[in-house]
């Protein structure tokens, strides 16, 4: 046989370092990521002590795909619904937290002296917190339940959707010669229409193509689905001039509005955590000691920035975000780490070559720093607020905690809003789906059916087939809340509401008739005053027709119905948490989800047993088992390995309940081995204790802890024997049980154990 290739050389030498490192940081409770990121130094050509890869391109490219799966699970993660329902305050703590440190990052590289181009992406990388790492922190400390620890994870996500944002927009930086204010502007509108068109398609046809074909898919062909789904996004992504990883973001993100993202989401951790330790070697693979050691001061610097501008700008975005000054603190904290994004930004960078190859060993450094030190700078928020509101005048603490960008309005003003947001949603959407529209009709199908009809025949039929295909679009642009309980309070509560209710119809009429002047306007030759009339009159056609407006609600109620499907099904299921559990959280009283472990003490009892509001101070409001959910659980009710229960409480009660779960435990049993269970021939002994007894009388299964499965009476088979049958001498009976407990039976029944023989 021939010599294997390079690369299966060089996989298993990742691998298997990368396996014995991660088992290292396990034990010592470090993230994984680290320890990835020290095996691909370790395996590098910077360690001349042991074996190192020796075909780094394939090595990368297997890393690129790793940096798409990732990128996709993180898209299977991530909810549009959920980013909604967070409202205004963690938008704002997001938005004002990656500005500030992308504009400390850009000063700290200019202070050294750096380029231009290697300072912005220096400050997208510092801008990044690490999920991953924050996550694993709390989990570590026991902070998860904790009011705080859910604010910093709704601001990660979303932290997470800029960090997709911004590798689009670094990547038009990079390709333009001197980008200006337009150009951004210009990107950013490009990156929101085909986002929103993805999504809106995604979601119509998707879950039509999965319900369809539910029956003939299980995990291996609904893998291979999703992944090809993945891949096929990737390179429609790059066909347009996005990145693949966005472009699988945003398929993980349709993928995790239908039925089956469960699913998806378990059968493809492992291919994501394969192709990511892979990534995160490669970032390890990069880092060069002699660069280290000369940049050990901007490294030094660079951490110092990070830790003291998210404790200082950290805590205050989360201040002018709505959060009281102890909370805001807890917060900003808590997020002093760069982690996995920053390594994806600067290959990025590498790969668009313009950073310098220094960037990546030095933010591979500082991550590496601010990990360690993370745990610390979430303990530290406390004493250092204790610290504040000592040395502080009190007033200073009350304005402080009432710093907030988000107000209460007046019940008008809120139906004003409402009503705005929900018609500007509306036009955007499918003002988006019917430009796609015809942008396709006239790119594709003109040129086609001209070549089937003459000119103006051709441009004739083109021209109807797509009013025809965009009036659905054009008339919910239209009609679409006219009819609300927002539109109808407003015009009966006040006149003069009136005028501007009517001016946003006006309006909506004018962009629905840009659409049909402007395809008449590319298709013929009429004179203006024509096409408007032409434009008008075919959206007067479009707002009395029955026909359009059934097909029009179908349509919306099929969108819907798909975006709902996942909440449906949790519903059913018993998954979904109560919609009453955000009126809870401004009486410092939340509900989280405990799973009962598999070797809990508690399992077994009931709730009157187990106390929870005696001992802990907390409600138990459902019982979620299997498909079954149990709500306003009795005092009877059982609790069983694997239960979820929710729980109602304060953030200290809810903590207390959690540790003590932990803690209640069975000890885990050291002497495993000599649990194997055996099956034995006994003889019956004339001078044993067993002769002349009942197999009941005998305490077998009792007493010895044994189980007689059958007795020999002379046939091929064992036959069943009689608990009141007595056991005679010479009867030859089978038992099951631990080699110590047979070991016990055999010696009462002959001392010298010859009636025992091992089988």
């Amino acid at each position: 046989m021939g010599e294997l290739p390079h690369l299966v050389k060089d996989l298993a030498l990742i691998l298997i370092v990368a396996g014995i490192v991660t088992i290292v940081f396990k034990k010592l409770k470090q993230p994984l990521v680290l320890g990835y990121v020290v095996a691909g130094f370790l395996v590098s050509p910077h360690m001349p002590y042991l074996m190192s890869v020796v075909d780094r391109s394939d090595i990368s490219t297997w890393a690129d795909i790793g940096v798409m799966f990732l990128l996709f699970s993180l898209g299977l993660d991530f909810s549009f619904k959920k980013i909604l329902k967070m409202g205004a305050s963690p938008i704002i703590s997001t938005c004002s937290i990656v500005f500030c440190m992308m504009m400390l990052g850009m000063v700290t590289g200019h202070l050294f002296g750096w380029s231009r181009m290697d300072c912005i992406f220096l400050g997208g990388m510092l801008a990044m917190s690490s999920t991953t790492i924050i996550y694993k922190a709390f989990d570590d400390l026991g902070l998860r339940q904790q009011r705080f620890a859910g604010l910093v994870m709704s601001v990660l996500i979303l932290e997470d959707i800029l960090a997709i944002v911004m590798m689009v927009m670094l990547s038009a930086i990079a390709n333009g010669s001197n980008p200006d204010g337009g150009q951004m502007i210009g990107s950013l509108m490009k990156i929101g229409f085909f986002l929103i068109l993805w999504f809106v398609v995604g979601i119509f046809l998707i879950p039509l193509m999965l319900r369809s074909m539910r029956k003939l898919i299980n995990n291996e062909t609904l893998l291979i689905v999703a992944l090809g789904l993945c891949c096929a996004m990737a390179v429609l992504s790059t066909q347009v001039g996005f990145s693949s990883a966005f472009g699988a973001f945003v398929m993980g993100s349709i993928l995790a509005e239908t039925i089956e993202a469960e699913r998806i989401i378990k059968i493809v951790e492992p291919v994501k955590n394969l192709f990511g330790a892979i990534f995160f070697v490669s970032v390890g693979m990069l880092v060069d000691p002699v660069i280290l050691a000369d940049y050990a001061w901007p490294i030094f610097f660079l951490v110092l920035t990070i830790i003291i501008g998210q404790a200082i700008f950290g805590s205050l975005s989360f201040l002018i975000g709505g959060q009281s000054l102890k909370s805001a603190m807890q917060c900003g904290f808590s997020m002093a780490q760069i982690g996995e994004f920053s390594f994806i930004i600067a290959s990025l960078g590498l790969s668009l070559g313009v950073i310098g190859k220094f960037i990546y060993p030095v933010v591979v450094a500082v991550s590496v720093i601010t990990t360690f030190l993370t745990p610390y700078m979430i303990r530290m928020a406390t004493p250092a607020y204790n610290i504040l509101e000592r040395r502080l005048p009190k007033k200073w603490i009350v304005a402080l905690n009432n710093i907030t960008l988000t107000r209460q309005t007046t019940q008008p003003e809120a139906k004003w809003k409402s009503l705005i947001k929900q018609m500007a949603r509306i036009t955007v959407i499918y003002s988006i789906l019917a430009g796609a529209a015809v942008a396709l009709m006239l790119t594709f199908f003109l040129p086609f059916i001209r070549h089937i009809l003459a000119h103006w025949w051709a441009n004739a039929v083109c021209g109807l087939l797509t009013l025809l295909f965009i009036s659905p679009f054009l008339r919910a642009i239209i009609m679409k809340k006219n009819h609300s309980e927002e539109f109808k309070a407003l015009w009966n509560s006040n006149p003069y509401n009136r005028v501007p209710l009517v001016l946003t119809i006006i309006v909506r009429v004018a962009i629905a008739s840009a659409f049909v002047f402007y395809i008449c306007n590319y298709l013929t030759r009429f004179t203006n005053a024509l096409m408007i009339s032409i434009a008008l009159a075919a959206v007067a056609l479009m707002i009395v027709s029955r026909s359009l407006k059934k097909r029009s609600i179908e349509m919306e109620r099929m969108f819907i119905q798909n975006l709902r499907s996942r909440e449906i099904v949790a519903e059913v299921m018993g998954h979904r948490r109560p919609l009453y559990e955000g009126r809870l959280l401004d009486r410092d009283v939340h509900i989280s989800d405990f799973t009962i472990p598999e070797d809990s003490l508690w399992a077994g009892k009931t709730l009157r047993q187990l106390e929870f509001r005696n001992k802990y101070g907390v409600h138990i409001s459902s019982i979620l088992r299997g498909s079954r959910r149990i709500n306003i659980p009795n005092g009877d009710t059982f609790i069983f390995p694997g239960d979820k229960i929710q729980a109602i409480g304060s953030d200290e009660q809810l903590t207390a309940l959690s540790e003590a779960m932990n803690r209640e435990m069975y000890d885990r049993d050291i002497e495993i081995e000599k649990r194997e269970m055996k099956l034995h021939q006994v003889v019956i002994n004339r001078n044993g204790k067993f002769a002349g007894k009942t197999l009941r009388e005998s305490g077998i299964r009792d007493t010895y802890n044994c189980m007689v499965v059958g007795i020999e009476e002379g046939k091929e088979n064992l036959s069943q024997i009689d608990p009141s049958r007595k056991l005679n001498p010479g009867d030859a009976i089978w038992i099951v049980g631990e080699q110590d407990d047979i070991m016990n039976f055999c010696k009462d029944n002959d001392k010298s154990l010859a009636g025992c023989e091992n089988n």
